[in-house]
């Protein structure tokens, strides 16, 4: 068997010390044992931080550093921050500067290029890179992307610069030689857009986002969180995660002051955003004692933290991305911590509703939140510990050893479906 070399290109590919967004790295981890050699080419600079792993030193396009066996090329691109013009620049330039690697590092000789990015600049980029010189590409989609622009930003689907957006990534899809969506409906999407006649079905796979399993459990008992709110004898429900516009964090908060009463009720909100100090003030100024702001905690503490929860809530704004399913990284920890799950958003291929593991609401208000956290905390031993091991034996679909087995299916779909 002649082991097979993958490149993945992706814009956010983080090692587990950097953040939450490291997907790719438990996907090359496992591949590596496998026998395969795998290299990840991402962006220099680091998603939601200042960080940036090359600086701003013009003249050093890419730098290779090995994390834990598996190998990373950071291309250099310029630093931003928030969502303005320079995080665009940002995007651009990594998509532009893809082509430049092939002369460093050609004589890896790839079998096939594996391509994933929230923006749909890097899959346009590395498609080409991978048509242009014969390889066949996988392209994985993690964000239903121009979409959510027009969700979260409330642009028109009429935009001229939306509907070019669209064709791009039409372009994509029909070009590709396998297309990975992480959330469930991906084939759902394509149907409701009309492209199927364009963009093969066959072609179309869904690989969820996961956890390590073995990981999370080594973690869970060497990174005890020395916090009295976790260890306090109450009812504890848990929010870890950003805490921005789009998470509609608020919601918690407006469902804590209905609970207010509730003294055994207790909510404590792990993370950190630009709402968060505004809810902190809300908080004060109503005297809302109940509820508690812990801000960012290392990713290596979130098991954990989960794990003492008495429910793990996930709260986003409803949009018509949920129509297509949804794949949050939190879900999975959640899972693996076996506590019951509250879902404040209702979406279709609801996962939580699979595999009988938590509540999801489909009306997005305060007072249905308080509503369901009242179901699980007057609800029957018995049916409560039911949803706790539901929970814990979902995760185990998720497990980046399982995942890593579709993974391999798909790239072995798009070497032998490719026309050279």
């Amino acid at each position: 068997m002649k082991f097979k070399t993958v490149w993945i290109i992706n814009h956010y590919a983080l090692t587990p010390e950097q953040g939450g967004l490291c997907r790719h790295y438990y996907f090359a981890k496992e591949l590596i044992k496998r026998g395969y050699n795998v290299r990840i080419f991402t962006a220099s600079t680091i998603h939601n931080t200042a960080i940036n792993m090359i600086g701003e030193c013009e003249k050093i396009t890419y730098k290779d550093i090995e994390y834990d066996g598996v190998p990373y090329t950071y291309i250099n691109v310029p630093n931003y921050q928030n969502n303005g013009i320079k995080r665009i620049n940002n995007m651009l330039s990594f998509a532009f500067k893809i082509k430049k690697i092939w002369k460093a590092y050609k004589h890896e000789k790839p079998d096939v290029i594996y391509t994933s990015s929230p923006d749909i600049f890097t899959a346009w980029k590395a498609g080409m890179f991978g048509r242009r010189r014969k390889l066949p590409v996988v392209t994985e989609i993690r964000d239903l992307w121009p979409l959510s622009v027009v969700e979260y930003k409330g642009l028109s689907e009429m935009n001229p610069i939306v509907k070019i957006l669209y064709s791009l990534e039409k372009s994509i899809y029909k070009k590709t030689n396998a297309l990975i969506f992480t959330m469930p409906g991906g084939l759902q999407y394509i149907a409701d857009k009309k492209w199927t006649k364009r963009v093969s079905p066959d072609k179309v796979f869904n690989i969820n986002n996961g956890i390590d399993i073995a990981l999370q459990e080594k973690q869970k008992q060497e990174n005890v969180l020395d916090d009295e709110d976790l260890s306090e004898d109450k009812f504890k429900v848990i929010y870890a995660g950003s805490i921005r516009t789009v998470n509609s964090v608020d919601l918690i908060v407006k469902a804590a002051e209905l609970l207010k009463c509730k003294e055994d009720i207790k909510f404590i909100i792990y993370g950190d955003g630009d709402k968060r100090a505004e809810l902190e003030k809300y908080c004060l100024d109503n005297g809302l004692t109940n509820i508690k702001f812990k801000g960012r905690i290392d990713k290596k503490y979130i098991p954990y933290v989960c794990s003492m929860a008495n429910v793990n809530i996930i709260s986003v704004k409803q949009t018509k991305i949920s129509n297509y399913g949804v794949s949050w990284n939190k879900l999975f920890d959640y899972m693996n911590a076996g506590k019951p799950i509250l879902s404040t958003v209702k979406v279709n291929f609801d996962l939580i509703e699979k595999y009988q593991c938590g509540i999801s609401l489909s009306n997005q208000t305060p007072q249905s939140i308080a509503d369901a956290i009242m179901r699980l905390y007057e609800m029957p031993i018995d049916d409560y510990n039911l949803m706790c091991k539901n929970a814990k034996n979902a995760a185990k679909d998720f497990d980046y050893e399982i995942l890593t087995d579709k993974l391999e299916e798909v790239i072995d779909y798009a070497i032998e479906h490719y026309k050279r």
